[in-house]
């Protein structure tokens, strides 16, 4: 999945001249965090956040400091040193981008003009897509040896019950030796599938019918 699959494309951007006040009365109306902050030519010169706000005012003790501080220019407080993506990037590459740098938020530029903002509520709407979650069914988790062609053994065993795959993921075990294979598939009955599964000597982790630890 690339980023423009599900990057916000209608941004809702200030000018550098405007004012903290207009910033904040801007991310409440809009219930938003992050606002781009770009110049005449729509190039992007700098974003300002909730945080950037809550750091830069004033103590709740110099009340008289605060109106001045709301009058004052977004270029004041906002920041300029950014980290920004392409919208053909990888979504999981710029998730990652996200965490290390601890941010909230890309903006997303195009021929240096701003097309896009990707946030980390996005990141998780699009996580939870990508898993089933939203989706009614039901969680299987197999632990597999670590060797080639054991997602297709297991798929082939849920392909027998006729059974649709919403979404697998694979993920290493504590074990270098093992792998967990991790499915969501369309049905609620899955007695039978967890049968066949142990019949053919697989680990089911998930569900523990067994009622032993994981």
């Amino acid at each position: 999945m690339i980023v423009k699959q599900i990057m916000h494309k209608n941004v809702i951007t200030l000018s550098s001249d405007d004012t903290i006040s207009l910033a904040l009365k801007t991310m409440k109306q809009n219930k938003i965090r992050h606002i781009p902050i770009v110049n005449e030519d729509h190039n992007l010169v700098g974003i300002v956040t909730e945080r950037d706000v809550k750091d830069a005012s004033p103590s709740i003790f110099q009340l008289e400091l605060k109106e001045d501080f709301l009058n004052k220019p977004i270029n004041s407080i906002m920041s300029t040193n950014l980290i920004t993506g392409h919208p053909l990037d990888f979504v999981e590459e710029l998730a990652a981008v996200l965490i290390e740098n601890n941010i909230g938020c890309l903006p997303i530029l195009q021929d240096s003009k701003l097309v896009g903002i990707l946030t980390e509520t996005d990141m998780l709407n699009t996580f939870v897509k990508l898993t089933g979650a939203d989706q009614p069914g039901s969680h299987i988790e197999i632990k597999v040896p670590n060797i080639a062609g054991k997602l297709a053994e297991v798929s082939s065993i849920l392909h027998k019950r006729r059974v649709n795959i919403s979404s697998v993921l694979v993920y290493p075990d504590c074990d270098d030796q093992y792998k967990i294979l991790v499915f969501r598939i369309q049905t609620m009955n899955i007695t039978m599938i967890v049968n066949d599964l142990q019949a053919e000597g697989y680990e089911v982790l998930w569900p523990n019918v067994s009622g032993n630890e994981r």
